[in-house]
Parts: structure tokens; sequence; C-alpha cells
């Protein structure tokens, strides 16, 4: 790139996304990227993975989320990306609001349902909160509310679980 910071010249810089580019999905690459979550952080549907409770961490939730969703269970994109979204609420509440260092990520597959759990040691309890139009934040449990066909919070002795449940097809 041509031009801009004095001295850099003939030094490429990162370009900007534009919007356009930035909503496009690219299958293969989302792919690999979830395959080495899961292969990093491990199955969330053979036991509870725990991953650090940085900002950075909800992409690595929803990528994992989407693989077991899409890839192992094989749902309807519509309920993987539902769930996908939820997971990014329930961990971007853990990660905001209970000064953990780390939190876990259950997915669990019976008949005709899923249940996602992230569990925190924080007994402190998620408040659903009344959502006005203008509202910037706060949605989350609004949409947990909203998309799954069930939500709660289980109590633990040190700390708790978060989960959802939606119906899910089996093909």
């Amino acid at each position: 790139m041509m031009g801009g910071m004095a001295g850099l010249e003939g030094v490429e810089q990162p370009r900007q996304r534009s919007s356009a580019s930035a909503g496009r999905w690219n299958t293969a690459t989302e792919d690999e990227q979830a395959f080495k979550a899961v292969e990093l952080y491990g199955n969330p549907t053979e036991g509870e993975v725990r991953l650090p409770s940085r900002p950075e961490s909800a992409a690595t939730a929803r990528r994992i989320t989407s693989c077991v969703m899409l890839r192992q269970w094989q749902l309807p994109p519509q309920t993987a990306e539902h769930g996908v979204l939820l997971v990014s609420e329930l961990v971007g509440n853990a990660v905001r609001h209970t000064g953990a260092r780390v939190f876990g990520l259950r997915m669990l597959r019976r008949r005709g349902w899923v249940r996602v759990e992230v569990r925190d040691p924080s007994r402190g309890l998620p408040c659903l909160m009344p959502v006005r139009e203008m509202d910037v934040s706060g949605r989350g449990l609004f949409l947990v509310d909203k998309l799954s066909d069930r939500w709660g919070v289980d109590l633990l002795p040190r700390g708790k679980t978060t989960w959802f449940e939606m119906r899910a097809s089996d093909r």
C-alpha cells in the first residue's frame, strides 16, 4: 500500500473490513476454526469444557456450539443459529458479571431436545430485565427467554449453572 503513514511506504497495512465482507460467511474457514476449538478445548458433549473468562472466549464458545450442533448433531441451521446466539449471551454474562477466571460449557442431547449449560463460580443470579426498543444492552436474557423453550439457573455449592433448552428435530 503506497502513501499514508510516513516511513511505512511499501509495508502492507491491515485493511478495514467493509460491512459487506464482514457479513459474508466462509463455511470452510468457520468449520476449520470450529474443529480446532473442539480439538484444543474438548468436546462439550463428552464433559464440561473449561474456557478462560475473557471476551474472546465467546467466539470460541460460538464455534464449538456451531460445530456440535451442525456437524455432530446435524441439527437444522436455524436451530444451530439460535443455539449459537444464546450461548454467546450466556457466556457474555458469565464473562462480564461474575469475575471468574474460567467458565464451563456443556452440551447435552436427548431425543427431541438440546440443553446447553454455562457454569461459573458466582452465586449471583441473572435477572431478566424489561427491554425497551432503544436499549443498547441488557437484552441477553430477553433473547434467551424468547428463543429457547426453557431456561433456568441451578445453584451449586460453589457457583451456578445457567442453562437453556430447545426442541430439536431428530433426523
